[in-house]
């Protein structure tokens, strides 16, 4: 069979295109042109978006539930992204420390802020500038170390100390920080003799692996120990009193505290908060234009409502032990199911605090608006008045 030449291969390839054009032409609709100036109104339409299918949005966990790591002095329990994969930006972790028990000098890629639950303690930092701050922490209390910044945490007392801790990275693990046991424990001790001066016989008693948190001595609240602390500057310490100041949003359904870069100087990164509930309470929707939220029950029930990315609706119930993730923008809100108090730890991406209000919304934009957007009457517009983020609960009608 011969074979066809290239003119006549163009002629069919062009025919077969304007004959595709022709049919897409026949295909598409008359109406809403759009070919320069040439446009005109739909003329059909549908009177709302069909809502996607698919599976439900898992945004939450048991941080509680999550694998152990413990040594003699303590343990920590952590939630990255593999445990919860929407986390792709912050991690949490629990940490308890025995009295007399010490997490080791160590040091993240990620920065590292953390809520004191019970219990007191001591941190120790040293900074890029070769600084020292030793301070002492309790109930209520935050740190934030930056990232790299050398730290270690002792409890003080005869209590044990826990506190909520968080990264500023999703794939930080607890199981992959640079410590300083297991450093020292992996170079010749001929390396560390020539470093310090010392002879190398100095380190043989030193531990052959990495200590993580070590049992020591129980350290007296007010012993001289604790009385060495010396804490830098505000703009640099590490440490604030979260809880010793006042909310930034008292009402009859609650509190929330706020410690942003504007409060925590050094917190350049992270935002911490602390959120309170009275019974049947909630927190009003809202969402963070410039920051992801991880969030811990620590105490009560709870039910968070999220709007998620790519038009989802989730709803999850917690209880205390679990954790949230919700994403930058995505609007939310979290309403207190128990007869209790619900207490929430939680911390944003950002060193900046923002937050918008779906009330803020709705009290602000024009009625004519309002009634446009949900295809009603402008009479019956509901008059909404501005609510606070954290309201008390709906008075039945």
């Amino acid at each position: 069979m011969a074979q066809p030449t290239r003119r006549i291969v163009l002629e069919a390839f062009a025919l077969g295109a304007g004959t595709l054009a022709a049919s897409q032409a026949r295909a598409a609709p008359v109406d809403g042109h759009a070919a320069g100036y040439d446009v005109a109104p739909a003329g059909d339409f549908l009177a709302t978006i069909p809502r996607k299918t698919g599976d439900a949005v898992t945004f939450t966990a048991s941080l509680d539930k999550a694998p152990i790591k413990a040594t003699s002095g303590g343990w920590a329990r952590e939630m990255t992204t593999r445990g919860l994969p929407i986390a792709t930006d912050i991690a949490g972790a629990h940490l308890f420390i025995n009295a007399g028990g010490s997490r080791e000098m160590h040091w993240h890629n990620a920065a590292e802020w953390a809520f004191v639950v019970d219990g007191h303690c001591q941190i120790t930092v040293v900074d890029a500038d070769g600084s020292a701050e030793v301070a002492n922490l309790g109930p209520g209390d935050l740190w934030y170390f930056p990232k790299g910044h050398g730290h270690a945490i002792q409890t003080l007392g005869a209590t044990p100390c826990h506190a909520i801790l968080a990264f500023d990275g999703g794939l930080y693990s607890e199981h992959g920080t640079f410590g300083i046991s297991d450093w020292m424990s992996r170079y010749d001790p001929q390396v560390w003799s020539q470093a310090f001066g010392v002879a190398a016989d100095a380190f043989a008693r030193d531990p052959k692996a990495e200590t993580y948190i070590m049992q020591g001595a129980v350290l007296p609240l007010d012993g001289p120990q604790a009385r060495a602390a010396h804490e830098l500057d505000r703009a640099r310490s590490h440490r604030f009193a979260l809880l010793a100041q006042k909310p930034r949003i008292s009402t009859a359904g609650g509190t929330l505290h706020v410690a942003s870069s504007k409060e925590f100087p050094l917190s350049t990164e992270m935002t911490g908060v602390v959120l309170k509930l009275k019974p049947g309470a909630m927190q009003e929707p809202h969402w963070h234009p410039n920051a992801n939220e991880w969030h811990y029950v620590l105490q009560g029930k709870t039910r968070v409502t999220l709007f998620a990315p790519d038009k989802r609706v989730a709803t999850a119930e917690l209880s205390a032990g679990d954790c949230a993730y919700l994403p930058r923008n995505a609007g939310h809100s979290i309403q207190n199911l128990g007869s209790d108090e619900a207490q929430i730890i939680g911390v944003l991406d950002s060193g900046i605090f923002q937050e918008i209000t779906l009330s803020d919304w709705l009290t602000k934009a024009p009625r004519h608006l309002l009634a446009n957007n949900f295809g009603v009457p402008e009479a019956s517009v509901t008059s909404f008045t501005r609510k606070k983020m954290v309201i008390a609960p709906a008075t039945a009608t």
